[in-house]
C-alpha cells in the first residue's frame, strides 16, 4: 500500500508540475515579431527641361489690315531654341521660322514668311511646360519687310525625354509695313514637334 502511495503521490506531483507548465505557457505574453514595412521612395514629379532643341512647325494664319483687306492660310517652318530649367520655372529663347502664302485681299499684298526672335517663360508642370511668350517678328510681304512684336502663350508636352509635342498661339502688331501706311494684325496658331538634344 505504501508502494502504491508512494506511486500515486509522484504521479501527481508529475501531473501538477505539467500541468503548471502548461498553464504557465499560457498566461504569458504572446511574442509579437515585427514585419518590416517596406519603404517607398517618392517618385519624381519634375522633369528636366534644360537644353537646346529643334523641330517643325505646321499652323494657320490669319492677318488684318487697317486698309480693309484681310486673308488666312495655313503656315510651316521651322524652329530652335534653347531652355534652362530652373526647378518650377523654365527660361528659354527661340529663333522660329514660318513659310506663309497669305494673299491679302485681292491681290493688294500677300504674305510670304515671318521670322521670330523670342523670349518664353514658363511653370514646369513635370512633362508638360506652360510658357508665355514675346519678342520681335519680321513679316516679308509683298508691299516689303517689316518688323514688329508678338506675344502668345503655349504648351509642350515630353512624349519622351527627346521629343516633345504642343501648341501656340502669337498676336502680331506690325505697323507702317515698309512705308506704305497699312498696318496689320496677324494671329497665328502652330502645332509643333522638337526633338531635344
Amino acid at each position: 500500500m505504501k508502494t502504491l502511495y508512494k506511486f500515486g503521490s509522484a504521479a501527481a506531483v508529475s501531473m501538477s508540475l505539467l500541468g503548471t507548465t502548461a498553464i504557465a505557457g499560457n498566461l504569458s505574453d504572446p511574442v509579437v515579431e515585427t514585419v518590416a514595412t517596406p519603404v517607398f521612395e517618392p517618385v519624381a514629379v519634375g522633369t528636366d527641361w534644360t537644353g537646346a532643341y529643334g523641330g517643325l512647325n505646321l499652323g494657320y494664319g490669319d492677318i488684318d489690315t487697317n486698309i480693309g483687306v484681310s486673308g488666312d492660310d495655313k503656315t510651316y517652318g521651322l524652329h530652335v531654341g534653347y531652355d534652362y530649367d530652373f526647378g518650377q520655372f523654365v527660361l528659354g529663347g527661340e529663333l522660329e521660322y514660318d513659310k506663309a502664302d497669305i494673299e491679302l485681299g485681292a491681290g493688294a499684298a500677300e504674305v510670304d514668311s515671318v521670322t521670330r526672335l523670342k523670349l518664353r517663360g514658363g511653370y514646369d508642370l513635370g512633362r508638360t511646360l506652360i510658357y508665355a511668350t514675346g519678342g520681335i517678328a519680321q513679316v516679308d510681304t509683298s508691299l516689303g519687310d517689316e518688323n514688329g512684336e508678338f506675344i502668345g502663350v503655349g504648351v509642350a508636352y515630353q512624349v519622351t525625354d527627346r521629343f516633345t509635342v504642343g501648341g501656340e498661339l502669337l498676336e502680331h502688331r506690325f505697323d507702317d509695313i515698309n512705308g506704305s501706311g497699312v498696318d496689320a494684325d496677324a494671329t497665328t496658331f502652330n502645332l509643333r514637334g522638337s526633338f531635344r538634344f
